[in-house]
């Protein structure tokens, strides 16, 4: 509908849409007006590729061009690092390599933040890699881009839900449980040594205080599994 001399073109009209600048058409993801009179917003693709100390992110538009990538260290300030390069993609997902494994730090804090995030297989990202370089020499950022590629063309994969009280409480317990295991490994060990130091070896209630006792009534230095030995898992 024509508007009058002097009006302003209302919001979402083809004629608004033709007086935006070219900054803010790239904010809308650089695409025209719908014959509605609507945006069309592209939903940017972000692959990440994680390592122990950093991480890399590679920006894909929907036609699979590079918009921008970042290598992140991993440390307390990564989460808000990523997410300020990333914000001027409003309309965005960010596709992890082994969200349950190496990625799984950002993979949650993402997740948490109510980012759209799914997690690409490594297996899935290598084949990828393959397509997109054809076996030539990697990179961190070649990977993350597969990464993004993977995401692209495979549209069933599985999104990442920001962990509950209940999930955290049973990493503790596995955390607990792996520690038990481990003092009693250590424990068994320091009765085989004490068994050919001492005659009779030592009784079953052994903790470091006490078999650091008997060496030093038998005139031996205690053995180094002792110092590994404390008090149990709490």
């Amino acid at each position: 509908m024509p508007t009058l001399a002097g009006a302003r073109p209302w919001r979402g009209s083809t004629e608004a849409c033709s007086r935006i600048s070219s900054s803010q058409a790239a904010r809308h993801g650089d695409l025209p007006c719908s014959p509605g009179g609507r945006f069309q917003l592209s939903v940017i693709t972000i692959g990440i590729d994680p390592h122990k100390s950093s991480l890399t992110a590679v920006a894909l538009d929907e036609t699979g061009k590079t918009l921008g990538s970042r290598r992140v260290t991993v440390n307390t300030a990564a989460f808000k690092t990523l997410t300020g390069w990333a914000a001027c993609w409003p309309q965005r997902r960010f596709a992890v390599e082994g969200a349950a494994g190496l990625g799984r730090g950002i993979a949650q804090l993402l997740a948490a933040a109510g980012e759209d995030v799914v997690d690409v297989p490594a297996t899935l990202a290598a084949r990828a890699r393959l397509l997109d370089t054809g076996g030539t020499r990697k990179t961190d950022v070649a990977d993350a881009t597969s990464v993004a590629h993977a995401a692209m063309r495979r549209r069933r994969l599985r999104p990442v839900v920001a962990e509950n009280d209940h999930t955290r409480l049973r990493l503790l317990s596995e955390r607990r449980d792996d520690l038990a295991r481990e003092r009693v490994r250590l424990l068994n060990r320091l009765h085989v040594v004490l068994r050919d130091l001492i005659p009779g070896g030592a009784a079953l209630d052994l903790t470091a205080d006490k078999a650091a006792t008997l060496c030093a009534v038998s005139g031996r230095s205690p053995p180094p599994t002792a110092a590994a030995v404390t008090s149990p898992a709490t």
